[in-house]
């Protein structure tokens, strides 16, 4: 029943920023609407196991109840996504909280590297929109050293993926996973602060799926133009908005699948003439490039191998296909240490490990900073020196 001595103000600031009204802030807290509002006007004050469930709703460290003002609000970014009324403009309380949680992790890692008189890789290559996206792709490729040949023989369905992430993140970027939005909210976002600017993708979307995002979001690195994705460009929005997915959309294609490599697979040249495709032969074409078979049937709208309408087609029937494959699937479980690698990234976790072994960080700034309870920390130690052996393999 001890009371917790904090500002009004504060608690305010922390429900509006997790971007909660009074009523579903009360719903989540589990106290009333009226009671939530006399704590946020200083009528009275929450208890403080009150205050910790407060905490653990907003998604704030307890610390920040009691700070002495105010700290600034997080800068929105960019929204790229579809127009107002569809999904623009609007972020949920978990989006919110993962947009913070990727801006603390990229100051966390430079804050270690500096501790430890480290530099962050310099990502050094730069496009604008009207460069040529064919050769972009081919620019990213040969920035990131790999080859067809290397791609060929990445086994599904995460190798692909892996396989481009650690490449991206070997020149100095960071690459994150959402864990808790769903894809119809976004696809995606990057932050372009640099150094070490910030990708994430969304873990609910196909490994295939993500491949295609990260490099998408790869490309607002190199445009400096990070922001909220959710990879549509056939809906209405800003023209420059539009004009700028566009351009990620068919660099992130170029880059996945060269235009010679793509035209030259068997599945493509014993097609002939024919603009219909079948499910088979996108498939097909999809395990050669370890991406989707959505993905594969642009590329063929790009290149001119198929038409608008039957892209169109196909398109809508993809589009069904995830959302029975959502409504079907269920929650499942992952092991807390196999989530907060695949959520932190092989980078960052493992500047948070090596932290921690040298001495320069404490158990609790990395149980912080994994999201994890110490008993795991032994688990990822063990899976982050699997995967290094892996890569020199």
């Amino acid at each position: 029943s001890v009371e917790a001595l904090v500002e009004p103000e504060l608690l305010s600031w922390a429900r509006t920023t997790a971007g909660l009204d009074l009523a579903e802030a009360a719903r989540r807290v589990a106290v009333d609407v009226e009671r939530l509002t006399s704590w946020e006007a200083g009528e009275r004050r929450p208890t403080i196991p009150q205050l910790r469930n407060l905490a653990r709703v907003y998604r704030r460290p307890l610390a920040a109840f009691y700070l002495p003002e105010q700290p600034p609000d997080l800068r929105p970014p960019k929204d790229f996504r579809r127009l107002p009324g569809e999904v623009a403009g609007v972020e949920s309380p978990e989006l919110r909280y993962e947009l913070r949680r990727a801006v603390a992790r990229r100051d966390f890692a430079l804050e270690l590297l500096a501790a430890n008189d480290e530099e962050p890789p310099s990502l050094v290559v730069e496009a604008t929109p009207i460069d040529s996206s064919e050769r972009l792709g081919s620019e990213i490729r040969s920035y990131l050293g790999i080859t067809l040949a290397q791609q060929y023989r990445w086994r599904p369905p995460y190798g692909p993926f892996n396989a481009w992430r650690d490449a991206i993140e070997s020149v100095g970027a960071l690459v994150t996973q959402l864990t808790d939005i769903e894809v119809s909210e976004a696809r995606g976002f990057s932050i372009s602060d640099r150094p070490l600017p910030v990708i994430a993708v969304n873990i609910k979307d196909s490994p295939n799926g993500r491949t295609f995002s990260l490099l998408h979001e790869f490309v607002h690195l190199i445009l400096r133009q990070g922001g909220l994705c959710d990879l549509e460009d056939e809906q209405e929005r800003p023209r420059e908005l539009l004009r700028i997915e566009r351009f990620c959309n068919r660099t992130a294609a170029n880059t996945l699948m060269p235009e010679s490599a793509f035209l030259s697979q068997s599945v493509v040249t014993n097609h002939g003439a024919n603009i219909e495709w079948s499910d088979l032969e996108l498939q097909q074409a999809a395990r050669r490039f370890g991406v989707s078979r959505e993905a594969v049937l642009r590329r063929l709208l790009d290149l001119g191998r198929t038409s608008q309408d039957h892209y169109q087609e196909w398109h809508e029937a993809f589009q069904a296909e995830y959302r029975r494959a959502r409504e079907g699937r269920s929650p499942g479980f992952a092991p807390p240490a196999q989530m907060a690698l695949a959520s932190a990234g092989p980078t960052f976790a493992g500047l948070v490990v090596n932290s921690y072994q040298r001495g320069t960080i404490t158990a609790g700034d990395v149980s912080n900073a994994l999201a994890i309870r110490l008993k795991h920390l032994p688990t990822i130690e063990r899976r982050l020196r699997m995967d290094s052996v892996a890569r020199e393999i």
